[in-house]
């Protein structure tokens, strides 16, 4: 049922943000209280509450991230793109298909031995989730899973990230 709503409140925008590429756009989601709470307390149903840190990928894993952290009165920690964060970081270079990127978190906000639990809006290839798994484990973190809204099954990113941990959840899927 609620991958049914996910898919009904989002639209699809072709060549964007470049030619080649479909863009899911969950503006609409975001614009509907009601929903936006529906999708939370899916995520949190799935979650559970085996973890101590959720660490959300910026920047529109931040949007339900933050939530489920509140939620579980837990801690949010940000990934963030490499010069995004204030003072003292931890950093992780990762290749792209064309050029590579870096990601960031600030040093100290994770414990080592914590549950970490890794939100992203949508999971494609893999990759970026990928490198934060590698970022976070570098800290001697355990990765409880992830979790996202959408997952593009036909791009096999849970694939990628099934080392760090098999649970991989995903409210609505495109095959």
């Amino acid at each position: 049922m609620i991958s049914e709503i996910i898919k009904k409140n989002v639209r699809e925008i072709q060549d964007f943000p470049k030619p080649g590429i479909n863009f899911i756009d969950i503006t609409p989601l975001l614009a509907n209280a009601s929903l936006v709470k529906k999708t939370l307390d899916a995520f949190i149903n799935q979650i559970g509450d085996d973890i101590d840190v959720i660490c959300a990928v910026e920047s529109r894993g931040f949007y339900w991230g933050l939530l489920i952290a509140q939620e579980l009165n837990i801690p949010f920690v940000p990934v963030r793109k490499k010069g995004k964060l204030p003072g003292d970081t931890i950093a992780h270079s990762y290749d792209l298909e064309y050029g590579s990127s870096t990601i960031e978190i600030q040093r100290g906000t994770l414990q080592a031995g914590q549950r970490v639990h890794i939100h992203d809006d949508l999971l494609a290839t893999g990759g970026t989730v990928h490198a934060v798994a590698h970022l976070l484990q570098s800290q001697k973190v355990h990765i409880q899973g992830f979790s996202f809204l959408i997952s593009l099954n036909f791009l096999s990113g849970a694939e990628k990230i099934k080392p760090f941990s098999k649970n991989i959840i995903s409210l609505a899927e495109y095959n």
